[in-house]
């Protein structure tokens, strides 16, 4: 089965989807941005099963329930800071979407959105964060399959042209 991956400008909060992925910090507990948006969209019954969670660290993630969002689970995966691309930040940014394809799979999930991990206030090129996040989604789900739509939501155009022309040039 070949999974078909996509690219949207839009609200993720919006997306009835099996998941959603979240840009979280490492407490999970809320913040600005998508996490922010996510976490008033979900409702507090999120934020009480994200205290649960215990944090996470930066490239892994965790799964809840998506209570009020039209999604039903919410993946919430910690990005990393850009520092300058010499700090381990392409590895822990492509171990953020392994371990989300990894956790989609494993709870049964077939379709699942992604944000732009760490572009926003953690500081990671654009261009850069997008040939990980394309890469590795490819990658993880040949060793991770079950998914059946995988859609990178984009809140900006420029991110959506990003993503769309590495699309397009990609092999399946």
């Amino acid at each position: 089965m070949n999974t078909v991956l996509s690219a949207t400008q839009a609200d993720i909060t919006t997306l009835a989807l099996d998941g959603i992925v979240n840009a979280a910090n490492t407490t999970v507990l809320g913040g600005g941005g998508v996490d922010g948006a996510i976490h008033r969209a979900a409702g507090p019954d999120l934020l009480a099963a994200c205290r649960q969670l215990g944090g996470c660290t930066t490239g892994d993630a965790r799964i809840t329930p998506g209570f009020r969002l039209p999604a039903r689970h919410v993946i919430h995966t910690v990005g990393p800071v850009w520092r300058g691309g010499a700090h381990g930040e392409p590895a822990l940014l492509a171990a953020c979407y392994w371990r989300s394809i990894q956790l989609a799979s494993g709870h049964g999930l077939r379709s699942l959105a992604f944000p732009c991990i760490s572009t926003g206030a953690y500081g990671y090129p654009p261009e850069l964060a997008a040939q990980v996040a394309v890469t590795t989604v490819r990658e993880a789900l040949a060793a991770h399959p079950g998914l059946e739509q995988v859609m990178f939501c984009c809140f900006a155009a420029s991110d959506l042209l990003l993503y769309q022309r590495l699309l397009a040039g990609a092999p399946d």
